[in-house]
């Protein structure tokens, strides 16, 4: 589509030339109100000079998402360098992972475009209306470079979150080449691990938590009891359960997502017991005798608007003030966020002021290469590792 002209403001100028990958709201003039939800822009200075391409959005805080920056438009060559670029990032993986994230948005300079590989499936999807042909193309490149038989394009929910309601219809998605499956496999330093193509939430899996997973099943678990909440399809706890643990409760909303880790992320059924509930309501209800030596809490993001994060560092606090009586004395609590409006450092505080003396933080986990941060809030997913003192 052909490109419409925008002047920028010094604000929205300024963001450009520092790189930033999104333009806010806030920042645009009344100049921008013509634009339609999917418009490519020209983004041009006060002396109409081009200095970007840019995607416009109608709706949320991100009101551009800035292409490429400088007066060249974005062409196919365009992303066909930038996807090189992104699967030399994912070098590290190569031989301990068979599911790997090969394009995350703008961190790898490609906006709004998101896509996994599980095996020989890839899975893409697009978080901007006008995104939509780019996320079709660097879909079909990528499946043409690395031999990939199947590719489908799945809805993305727009606001952080947001998930299907249980019973709705499945969003399954739009197939690009082949015929992928209903449930796609992969497998992470050996363990085998399934992806619910057909209902599952967003591409299917967070492989985000590689890192967690690897750090769990390193755990010297045997005869442990484990916690996991939000467990969604219970990868966690199959990482827990290769670890040694005798006792594996798995707490989540969707009872679909719970029946899918069931029949695909459990060796011995006996270990493992599944629980339908609003961890929110659920956690502060628990016996007050329920201990475990490793307590998961995950819960998705809560928040897009900025103005809403002191709401949402409360809910932090709520739940890890309900998860910290029933670690073990001398057992693990794994505090995470995957909030991008909460940055880590405040996330970090809250947990440690929430849980007080009685726990030392023993580590932080670092992104995944294949989750590089590009800009701030890129620097989405908080985990830390708290251990509860043992009793004197």
């Amino acid at each position: 589509m052909k490109p419409r002209r925008y002047q920028l403001n010094k604000d929205a100028h300024a963001i450009i030339e520092n790189g930033h990958p999104w333009i806010f709201r806030e920042q645009l003039s009344s100049a921008a109100q013509v634009f339609r939800d999917g418009d490519w822009l020209r983004l041009v200075d006060a002396k109409n000079q081009v200095v970007g391409y840019g995607i416009y959005e109608a709706e949320g805080a991100i009101a551009i998402r800035v292409l490429r920056k400088g007066p060249v438009a974005p062409t196919a060559a365009w992303l066909g360098a930038m996807l090189s670029a992104a699967l030399v990032k994912r070098d590290p993986l190569t031989g301990r992972t068979t599911g790997v994230r090969l394009v995350h948005g703008e961190s790898d300079g490609i906006p709004a475009v998101v896509i996994d590989k599980f095996g020989d499936t890839l899975v893409a999807q697009c978080y901007a209306k006008g995104a939509q042909g780019l996320t079709r193309l660097a879909a079909r490149m990528l499946a043409i470079e690395l031999d990939i038989p199947n590719v489908i394009l799945r809805p993305a929910h727009r606001r952080a979150g947001r998930r299907t309601a249980e019973g709705a219809p499945a969003e399954t998605g739009r197939v690009l080449r082949g015929h992928p499956p209903d449930v796609a496999h992969f497998t992470e330093q050996g363990l085998a691990y399934a992806v619910d193509l057909a209902g599952g939430q967003k591409s299917g899996a967070f492989l985000d938590l590689r890192g967690l997973r690897r750090a769990i099943a390193g755990l010297p678990l045997t005869d442990a009891r484990v916690l996991n909440t939000f467990a969604f399809s219970g990868m966690l706890g199959r990482a827990a359960e290769l670890a040694g643990a005798r006792a594996i409760t798995q707490v989540d909303s969707s009872a679909s997502a719970l029946a899918f880790a069931a029949a695909h992320h459990v060796t011995d059924a006996a270990k493992h017991t599944f629980v339908t509930a609003d961890v929110f309501q659920w956690l502060p209800a628990l016996a007050e005798d329920a201990l475990f030596e490793l307590v998961i809490v995950d819960p998705p993001s809560m928040t897009s608007n900025k103005a809403q994060v002191p709401a949402v560092l409360a809910g932090y606090r709520k739940l890890y003030r309900a998860a910290a009586p029933h670690v073990a004395p001398g057992g693990l609590l794994v505090a995470a966020c995957c909030t991008s409006r909460v940055e880590p450092g405040e996330f970090h505080k809250v947990v440690s002021e929430t849980l007080g003396g009685g726990f030392v933080r023993e580590g932080v986990l670092a992104p995944e290469p294949d989750h590089p941060v590009g800009f701030l809030q890129a620097d989405y997913l908080k985990i830390g590792l708290w251990r509860r003192r043992p009793v004197a």
